[in-house]
């Protein structure tokens, strides 16, 4: 009799997810990515749904960009956040992940020098305030989801959930693998994209258990920023690799739908 894991590889599932489904016993399924439009400036790091579109956050101007959900401009505001790598929105403000300082352009006096949230006025880009990440560390992304706000925490390798207002933690739930790098909320769980290995879980909000699988391919967008919208996984491709080098990637500054086959 064929084993799960004889199953699995017979399937042609890759062999990340291979080990993740025998350990967790979870559905896995491989994505098939399909390219929409590039960003306003081509370094988008950060990713959100809108009612008239997508939020977009650019790694390198740290600019952050309302376009329609078919890439067209709608308007653009500068921000304080430094090496963007997360946005959200909610109860009528940007957060921003603002990653420590910038690699590709001028240090500026506001500039964060460790991970921190930008809370920011959609309207003019004004900053109302900035909080550290919980348990120090940097940040890759956020997520506003039923009034709170889900941050990674990479130091220690946890999603942190916050109350927006006073920034108090609620909760925390671990993640599996490293360079966790993008968040969209689909309760009852979360899905997590972990750039490296380019594997996205659906966690269990509660308790952080794996609740589904999710692979890309070696060829696919390098995955970042990601956001859902109408039951589909959107993410974004910011041609930046860690330590701010360039990441080969010849669909740097695309926009993707992940369609899940």
């Amino acid at each position: 009799m064929m084993h799960r894991r004889e199953f699995i590889a017979s399937a042609g599932v890759t062999a990340v997810a291979s080990r993740i489904y025998a350990a967790t016993d979870s559905p896995a399924r491989t994505a098939k990515v399909t390219r929409l439009f590039k960003s306003p400036e081509g370094h988008p790091n950060a990713l959100e749904t809108a009612k008239e579109g997508f939020w977009i956050g650019e790694q390198v101007s740290d600019r952050a960009h309302l376009v329609t959900f078919e890439g067209k401009l709608i308007r653009s505001v500068d921000t304080e956040s430094s090496n963007t790598s997360g946005i959200a929105y909610g109860g009528g403000y940007l957060w921003m992940g603002a990653n420590g300082k910038p690699t590709h352009r001028p240090v500026k006096p506001t500039d964060a020098t460790t991970g921190e949230v930008i809370q920011v006025d959609p309207k003019d880009g004004k900053t109302v305030s900035r909080h550290p990440i919980p348990c120090g560390g940097g940040v890759h992304v956020l997520e506003y989801a039923d009034g709170k706000l889900w941050i990674t925490s990479l130091k220690i390798q946890k999603l942190s959930q916050v109350d927006p207002k006073t920034f108090k933690l609620l909760h925390q739930i671990p993640v599996h693998l490293g360079r966790a790098h993008g968040l969209a909320w689909d309760p009852p769980g979360i899905w997590v994209m972990h750039s490296t290995d380019r594997v996205i879980h659906k966690l269990d909000a509660k308790d952080g258990r794996i609740l589904e699988v999710i692979t890309l391919s070696k060829d696919d967008p390098d995955p970042h920023g990601m956001c859902m919208y109408k039951g589909h996984l959107y993410y974004c491709d910011a041609g930046i690799a860690p330590a701010g080098k360039d990441n080969g990637s010849p669909y740097a500054g695309y926009v993707c739908r992940i369609d899940l086959g």
